[in-house]
């Protein structure tokens, strides 16, 4: 029975199926499964296969947000359980789209990603001032900076960014990631980023590989 109630919890949310999935994760927890479980064994290995499909085009944007919203509502209703149980964090992300750039859809996607991987996310949401990023690592202490542009014209806010961090001392305490629309390895490359995520589908995979999770 779990294995089946696991299964159907995988199945509802790579389908976005957020009714399904809540209806049935609320049942496994009274059958006793621990939240861990049902976060490893079906929230996780779920959007790993929604990432892989996006990745190989067959699933689209719209689609991978349905599974995303429906994977937050089932790990809303682990997380109260989760807090006194033995769930590993595998990584703490701060992510945000820089400074002059209000597009977010994007950001919020990868942080649902994230979040699914197992990583502990800290979304400074959008137009973020580079000394905005630099307070939130001083903070936080997060393995990886997660940054967005939707726009060609904020692009130089990641360089800036990336520089801003470096005059405080805070570059090499962090992986910094980054990705958009225009964004590019080349890009990336340039301004001294350590890893580009070309979509959301592959950020989760590039960001475990950055903490040395397979």
């Amino acid at each position: 029975m779990p294995s089946d109630r696991l299964d159907t919890i995988y199945n509802a949310i790579i389908d976005g199926d957020a009714d399904t999935a809540t209806v049935e994760a609320q049942a496994a927890l009274k059958e006793g499964i621990p939240a861990s479980e049902i976060l490893y064994n079906a929230c996780v290995p779920a959007m790993e296969e929604v990432g892989s499909l996006f990745e190989r085009g067959e699933k689209f944007v719209a689609e991978m947000l349905i599974a995303s919203r429906a994977m937050n509502a089932v790990v809303e209703i682990l997380k109260p359980h989760l807090v006194d149980g033995d769930v590993n964090i595998i990584g703490t992300v701060v992510i945000g789209t820089v400074a002059g750039d209000l597009h977010d859809i994007g950001k919020n996607l990868v942080g649902m990603m994230l979040e699914g991987a197992g990583f502990k996310i800290i979304d400074l949401g959008a137009n973020v001032d580079p000394a905005k990023f630099v307070d939130a690592v001083r903070q936080n202490q997060p393995d990886i900076v997660g940054m967005s542009a939707l726009l060609t014209t904020t692009m130089p806010a990641i360089r800036t960014t990336i520089q801003t961090l470096k005059e405080a001392g805070l570059r090499e305490q962090v992986k910094i990631l980054i990705g958009g629309a225009p964004v590019t390895q080349e890009f990336a490359d340039t301004v001294g980023a350590d890893a580009f995520a070309p979509d959301a589908g592959s950020a989760a995979r590039i960001a475990k590989s950055l903490v040395g999770v397979a």
